[in-house]
């Protein structure tokens, strides 16, 4: 030990007084080899050079060098050789001490939206030469597992009665081809009012989006989803099926953002304006029955000038007042799928900047672990609704709210 204390104090005065910038990654070096030393001794039985017949079990037998990527840069590591059996530094363990934060460099800046390449350059900057874009892509996947935790995780047994669905879309090479997928998202609101990110899952490619969100929905029920009293998502044909077959008894809120957007599609620009201030006031109605009443005067005033809006709207009046039969405090946030839209745009400022996935792997790892953080932020956070108005969600309707909702109809 004499010789490494020597050794590590010449690597001291050479850089005080040469002012290298390499020392202490010449003093990891050191010391690592200081370390190797003293395993392999006690691996022999005997320190280097030492005749101990009676304690040696084997001998030293040159060595091999491997490159070691740390925080202060790439090592050329000789690692000793044994003549009988094998030696392997515990220093190089998988994720054992400066290879985690290295580790975690990487798969931090994956998931915060850099991609692989742009990864190996910032690793590159760091001192490190010799981290390809595969040995970039591997460290990644470690996130798998993660996700599949994840993504595999029970729910909560008090159930979700609002349950919100919605779909982004991102290129994605598979079979030579680079092809548009879809990524199905839930998100849930608890009994006890908080938010949580139930599911995702990335839709495969042929066929409409519509055939999988029926697989989709019964792996959330496996998992525990119950008590699902609303679902808000827009007017995908197959995603309103796949509710109506497996979540029985949930009411459907047709997003009232999703129908504006539909309905201004069959209106010359210019009177636009006019049709979503009208379609607006029906939502800012104070009741279910006041908002009937105005639902009514908008498509009687409508139907002269532009039909396809009145059908349209009168088409969908129950599916765009679901809202109504919930609490109060409620229906500004599950008249639409918005509050689901601040996650969505997170995710698509992360993916953007990969563009074009090279798996449908790599797509579920970065958007599962970007929900998997939102997930743990909304359940230390602030809850989405107080408990006690979700309390109120199946209680009996007053005499005040059904009488006036039998003289609308």
């Amino acid at each position: 030990m004499a010789t490494d204390r020597m050794a590590l104090l010449e690597q001291l005065g050479k850089a005080a007084t040469d002012g290298d910038t390499d020392f202490l990654r010449e003093g990891v070096k050191v010391l690592a080899q200081a370390l190797m030393d003293v395993e392999v001794a006690t691996r022999i039985g005997a320190a280097h050079g030492e005749r101990a017949p009676d304690r040696r079990v084997t001998q030293r037998n040159g060595y091999r060098e491997r490159r070691w990527d740390t925080r202060v840069g790439t090592i050329e590591l000789p690692i000793p050789k044994l003549r009988d059996g094998s030696y392997f530094p515990s220093l190089l363990e998988p994720r054992r001490r400066a290879e985690r934060a290295l580790l975690a460099v990487v798969q931090e800046a994956y998931v915060g939206g850099v991609s692989t390449r742009r990864v190996e350059e910032l690793v590159a900057a760091l001192g490190i030469s010799s981290l390809s874009k595969s040995e970039v892509s591997r460290i990644c996947g470690a996130l798998d597992a993660e996700v599949d935790a994840f993504r595999s995780r029970p729910l909560d047994p008090a159930g979700y009665p609002y349950l919100f669905l919605d779909a982004l879309y991102h290129k994605v090479r598979e079979g030579g081809r680079v092809v548009n997928m879809a990524t199905l998202v839930a998100v849930g609101v608890s009994a006890s009012g908080v938010r949580s990110v139930l599911g995702v899952e990335v839709a495969a490619a042929g066929g409409d989006e519509g055939t999988h969100w029926l697989p989709f929905l019964r792996s959330l029920m496996a998992r525990g989803l119950c008590g699902v009293r609303l679902v808000v998502s827009d007017a995908h044909p197959g995603l309103v099926a796949a509710s109506e077959a497996t979540l029985l008894g949930a009411a459907w809120q047709r997003c009232r953002v999703h129908f504006t957007r539909n309905a201004l599609g069959l209106v010359a620009k210019g009177a636009q304006g006019m049709v979503h201030s009208a379609i607006r006031s029906i939502f800012e109605q104070p009741d279910e029955a006041s908002a009937r009443a105005q639902l009514h005067r908008v498509v009687d005033g409508l139907q002269a000038r532009f039909p396809r809006v009145a059908d349209l709207l009168g088409s969908a009046e129950a599916d765009l007042l679901a809202h109504f039969t919930f609490p109060a405090p409620h229906r500004r946030r599950i008249r639409s799928t918005n509050p689901q839209e601040r996650l969505n745009k997170e995710i698509r400022r992360r993916t953007d900047v990969v563009g074009i996935f090279p798996t449908r792997t790599s797509l579920l790892r970065l958007v599962g672990m970007l929900l998997a953080e939102q997930d743990d932020e909304w359940a230390v956070g602030r809850a989405y609704f107080s408990a006690e108005s979700m309390a109120q969600i199946d209680a009996p309707r007053s005499a005040e709210e059904v009488v006036p909702l039998l003289m609308a109809s």
